[in-house]
């Protein structure tokens, strides 16, 4: 039976869903506004050796703080997490606006990053915690409306900032927002929610150390255009991932939920099809440069053609988020065709330098079709987190979609880095460069939704818990 909207804004629900969408949005706008005006910033006070670090940094303290998020929830309460959490993106947000040289930008975008990787967390977590089994689906989908309006204003605002020169201000604008949050969680939060309990195990922090180790080998291989090291970095990251999983499966402190890593587990071919969808979508950040070296765009148009895709995310998840067991298994196999397709058609499309409307319409659906593919897909398969987990590892499932999201973005840009420089972007560069770099990327990513199609296939029709190991 179908789920409608108005059961996520009715009541008290309303509040509670701005919450979840409110953690996301803080967390995703500061991401695209830092992503555009980082270029004025290493103008203004140096370190362009350090430009890839202030991403780096920020992904790997945002992993570190979504798999600290169950701890501190068990601690502290969820007010009491959000309190903090909020204080500290603030502060972060105030070193990076103050910041007279690289250092301590970075200094204040790890700050920056353990907190948007808790508020992030805790958005997937409120949704277990907050509402009914039946609107996990629904509420999933507001975290991707989150990212879509993200998307479509951070690369604006950050823009104008970055134009004006005036970037310290961009970073004192995200500062202002953190107490608008606060504000919302204190007046619309229950008064009288339960505290968590705390994970029965101790904090993984070897095993977290070593996924964190992954993401950042795989991220600083992707910064130099040598594909030496971009091949490293992917093999040393694969090599630190398989020892996570065995440590994962061997009985002591966990960062993911029992089964996770279990080949035998559906958690582990919901985990396997989620990271294969994300790397699936990141050729996207590739998009603008292309879309201004092959067809002649602006910046800003070039930009916001790319952002289709976000707005094809958003459409599918709010299509299909509140659809009853049919509908949803038919989107969970659906959904990765969608977005193979949408590939094939950049594949084809995007080294045809153009540049009228009629040659970009095509682009923009395919772009499009690679949103509405994950998007269709993306509730579902967030519920089967929830659905899969162990009572017991509820707030371990709901931090984790944030680790899962971070990893399928670090290996998807790396991998997509090293593809592109294969294919010729640095050398011979330029228009010929981006032509045959853009055919391989595109038609390389094809395996991705493909294979996710596949993980998709062993998930059972009926939605359990796994038995604990």
């Amino acid at each position: 039976m179908s789920v409608g909207w108005s059961e996520l804004v009715r009541g008290g629900n309303g509040g509670r869903t701005a919450v979840v969408g409110g953690g996301m949005i803080l967390h995703a706008l500061n991401t695209f506004i830092v992503t555009t005006i980082l270029p004025s910033v290493v103008r203004d006070i140096g370190g362009l050796r350090y430009f890839a670090w202030s991403t780096v940094l920020y992904v790997v303290a945002s992993l570190l703080g979504g798999a600290w998020c169950a701890r501190l929830l068990g601690a502290v309460g969820v007010r009491n997490a959000y309190r903090m959490a909020l204080l500290a993106f603030a502060a972060g947000s105030v070193a990076c606006a103050l910041a007279p040289a690289m250092p301590v930008l970075l200094l204040g975008r790890f700050v920056q990053g353990l907190a948007a990787g808790t508020l992030s967390a805790l958005s997937f977590t409120l949704v277990r915690t907050l509402f009914p089994e039946r609107l996990w689906p629904r509420a999933l989908s507001v975290v991707s409306v989150a990212w879509g309006v993200a998307t479509l204003l951070g690369p604006a605002v950050g823009g104008v900032f970055a134009q004006w020169g005036a970037w310290r201000a961009a970073f004192w604008s995200v500062a202002a927002a953190a107490p608008l949050l606060l504000l919302l969680v204190e007046v619309s939060l229950p008064r009288q929610m339960r505290r968590p309990a705390a994970p029965a195990t101790r904090m993984a922090f070897v095993s977290l150390g070593i996924l964190a180790g992954s993401v950042l080998a795989v991220s600083a291989g992707s910064t130099t255009a040598n594909p030496v090291f971009n091949a490293a970095g992917v093999v040393v990251a694969l090599a630190g991932l398989a020892v996570f999983a065995r440590r994962e499966a061997g009985g002591g402190p966990r960062v993911l939920p029992h089964g996770a890593t279990s080949p035998s587990s559906p958690l582990s071919a919901v985990y396997g099809a989620m990271v294969l969808l994300i790397c699936g979508v990141t050729p996207e950040i590739f998009v603008p440069y292309f879309l201004q070296m092959l067809h002649g765009l602006s910046p800003l148009h070039a930009g916001y053609l790319s952002a289709l895709m976000a707005a094809g995310w958003t459409l599918g998840s709010v299509a299909t988020s509140g659809a009853g067991s049919v509908r949803a298994r038919a989107s969970l196999t659906v959904g990765p065709v969608v977005l193979a397709a949408g590939l094939a058609a950049l594949a084809l499309l995007m080294p045809q330098a153009g540049g009228a409307a009629l040659d970009l319409l095509p682009i923009g659906a395919g772009l499009l079709g690679m949103g509405f593919g994950i998007g269709v897909t993306w509730p579902h398969l967030g519920a089967r987190v929830f659905g899969f987990a162990l009572e017991s590892d509820r707030e371990l499932a709901g931090a984790s979609i944030t680790m899962v999201v971070m990893v399928g973005n670090a290996f998807g840009s790396a991998l997509g880095g090293m593809v592109t420089n294969l294919g010729g972007l640095l050398v011979p560069g330029g228009p010929t460069g981006a032509t045959t770099a853009s055919a391989w990327l595109f038609s390389a990513f094809l395996a991705a939704p493909l294979l996710a199609a596949l993980a998709i296939r062993r998930l059972p029709v009926q939605v359990r818990p796994v038995a604990a190991q």
